[in-house]
């Protein structure tokens, strides 16, 4: 079961997407020999924006891999291909859905959202969001899909689909309706929506 997360930021220089594609790409057999990443995702959000996400069984498997070689390769480069460093956010894993086996899957599609709860509810958006994987784990299209809790009140979901069409069947699907139901009374803010590509994903379970 994964418990920690990383969501990385990389605020791209002028002209440098294509030379931080190759880069992200790069680094799967590196990621793949860090036997502490459950699972690993390069994305785009968009011109000039790019991120990691990647999640670990614990604490100390996400320490791990901060200082190996994945954090250090990106680092190397950090001058050429960043307006600034990249930033690095912690979080925990509440829920998460993989795929069985080892290797990387074909998705192209992502989608980020987070939120924040409503104060003194944080404890009741957290167990919807534990019990909201049993709705995922029926959806086909959802390749992967993860639980987040960033701190400060906040949560999230992170999930990766083959298509543009089973992004958009989450999307109007049991979840997503639930979260809409229940705004009201559980969050504080309305959902911010990342819709992302994803570059390249792999796996170890």
């Amino acid at each position: 079961m994964v418990a920690k997360g990383l969501l990385v930021h990389l605020d791209v220089r002028h002209d440098m997407d294509a030379k931080v594609e190759e880069l992200l790409l790069d680094a799967v057999p590196a990621v793949e020999a860090e036997t502490g990443i459950d699972a690993w995702f390069a994305l785009r959000f968009g011109r000039g924006e790019y991120g990691i996400f990647d999640v670990f069984a614990d604490e100390a498997a996400r320490e791990a891999h901060l200082q190996g070689a994945v954090v250090a390769g990106l680092m190397a480069r950090a001058g050429e291909l960043f307006n600034h460093g990249p930033r690095v956010e912690k979080l925990d894993v509440l829920a998460g859905k993989v795929p069985p086996g080892v290797g990387s899957a074909a998705d192209r599609r992502g989608l980020l959202l987070r939120f924040q709860a409503k104060s003194g509810h944080e404890a009741q958006v957290a167990q919807f969001l534990i019990d909201a994987r049993a709705f995922v784990q029926e959806e086909p299209g959802t390749t992967a899909w993860f639980a987040l809790r960033f701190g400060n009140g906040e949560f999230g979901i992170f999930d990766t689909f083959p298509d543009n069409g089973a992004r958009f069947s989450h999307l109007t699907g049991h979840v997503p309706r639930e979260l809409a139901k229940h705004a009201l009374s559980l969050l504080g803010s309305m959902p911010e929506m990342h819709m992302l590509n994803v570059l390249m994903e792999t796996f170890r379970r």
